[in-house]
């Protein structure tokens, strides 16, 4: 009996001692399991890290998103340089994957879709040609994107010390840029280097030598004349007038920048203006662009001022009579007046109402066209040069060597002649109705001016 009682101690003793060593044991037990979720608590406090840092971070360029299918609608105007988006877009399109819709429109057209586009709020152009007095109508009423947020963000790829002050003006206004330089033009003139061997003359340095070789060069019998002018009612007349306003040191505004079309200056001016027409073609009093590029090309003209897009067509002979008998010189200036070219040209400007992506993308192809790798492909297909880089590139200098005059004409360029206020298309349609009738033999050049005048302020 003793035995089995001490058996049976035996057996308690032994389950004690398990007993003992379990409840010992269970709190190390859990040890790993309850690391493994403080360590896993620290993971997301380090991943957490990682955005805070990508805040600090300036934007990152957005070419790193995919704009593949993207798809934009640029309006151009058939100006020269709409042969270099027909040949540059496809290569635009192979890179990025963003297709783009070329419409191809007119002068006045281009105008009155956009304008039609921008007040409808349709969007059906994200992209769009500006010419440079547009800029502060756009501008006004919000119709372009501004571009100034984009320009601060890729500042380090754009390159814009590169771009020639001067170029600036074509979408700037009060302080912001609502078009981005896309062709620059100089005023220049372009003569017969023949005609002028044979007549034994210098090319004009200044305007009165310019009506004294109009009248010296003009043959009529051999249907041979001076100069070529714009003279067609519209916005063709009204910007050549105030090219030989600024020519004549004049100004279409006053003191207050208030427009005033009719001094006694600038009827001057117009009667000087209409003296050249009679060393000019019949029909000059009709002509657009390209009759007045027409005229100049048939080799029936001994000079024209012009935009200098359009020098290196006169070397084309599919479309030039007069290859290798033309130079350029810089646009005479009045007497006795501190040289200053007239400049004008081209900015590309983004539809405020587009969607953002496609904002975005035409973004995308701003930078893309105006890079200097591409400017150099841009000017060989007809493009117009913004860039000192382009203009002083050795090689392009040697196929193109009046390159160096049109740098000076930019470095001395005015952008301002023709003012870009808000109010520019009224004064156009003024000057364009009223010059023309000028010139046609209705009226005087006073009462021209002061209907001109008129017709402003009725409408301001």
């Amino acid at each position: 009996m003793r035995s089995r009682y001490l058996k049976i101690s035996l057996q308690i003793l032994v389950l004690l001692a398990m007993v003992l060593v379990s409840v010992q044991c269970t709190p190390a037990a859990p040890a790993t399991p309850a690391e493994e979720p403080a360590a896993a608590a620290e993971e997301p406090a380090a991943v957490a890290e990682e955005p805070a840092a990508a805040a600090e971070e300036p934007a990152q360029p957005q070419e790193e998103k995919s704009y593949e299918g993207v798809e934009l609608t640029l309006a151009s105007m058939t100006d020269q340089y709409v042969a270099a988006f027909r040949y540059l877009i496809p290569m635009f399109e192979e890179e990025t994957g963003i297709k783009v819709t070329l419409d191809e429109l007119g002068y006045t057209d281009l105008y009155q879709k956009l304008t039609a586009d921008f007040v409808a709020q349709t969007a059906n152009y994200d992209l769009m040609t500006m010419d440079i007095v547009w800029s502060g109508e756009y501008a006004a009423n919000g119709y372009t994107l501004p571009l100034d947020d984009f320009m601060a963000r890729d500042q380090d790829e754009l390159q814009m010390d590169d771009i020639l002050p001067v170029t600036w003006t074509l979408g700037e206004w009060e302080g912001k840029h609502w078009a981005y330089p896309l062709a620059g033009y100089a005023n220049v003139l372009n003569y017969r280097t023949d005609v002028f061997e044979e007549a034994g003359i210098e090319p004009p340095q200044t305007q009165e030598e310019l009506l004294e070789a109009a009248k010296m060069l003009t043959n009529v019998d051999n249907d041979f004349y001076g100069i070529a002018l714009l003279g067609a009612k519209g916005s063709a007349v009204a910007q050549d007038y105030m090219a030989w306003v600024q020519q004549h040191g004049g100004t279409v505004l006053d003191a207050d920048g208030n427009v005033k079309v009719n001094t006694a200056d600038n009827v001057a001016i117009l009667e000087f203006f209409g003296e050249l027409f009679k060393y000019a073609p019949p029909g000059s009093t009709d002509y657009w662009w390209d009759q007045r590029e027409t005229a100049f090309r048939s080799g029936n003209v001994a000079m024209m001022e012009g935009w200098s897009i359009a020098r290196a067509g006169y070397e084309n002979p599919e479309m030039s009579s007069v290859v290798g008998k033309v130079d350029i010189t810089y646009a005479p200036v009045s007497e006795g007046m501190e040289p200053k070219y007239g400049f004008g040209g081209w900015g590309i400007g983004i539809n405020a109402d587009s969607d953002p992506d496609k904002q975005e993308a035409a973004w995308i192809f701003i930078k893309w066209i105006t890079s200097p790798e591409i400017q150099k492909e841009w000017l060989r297909h007809d493009g117009a040069p913004i860039r000192r880089s382009t203009l002083e590139d050795a090689e392009l200098v040697a196929e193109y060597p009046w390159l160096p005059k049109i740098l000076v004409a930019f470095e001395q360029g005015d952008g301002d002649y023709r003012p870009r206020i808000p109010q520019y298309s009224i004064l156009q349609d003024a000057l364009g109705t009223y010059v023309n009738s000028y010139l046609v033999g209705e009226m005087n050049a006073q009462d021209a001016l002061d209907a001109a005048q008129k017709q402003i302020e009725d409408n301001l």
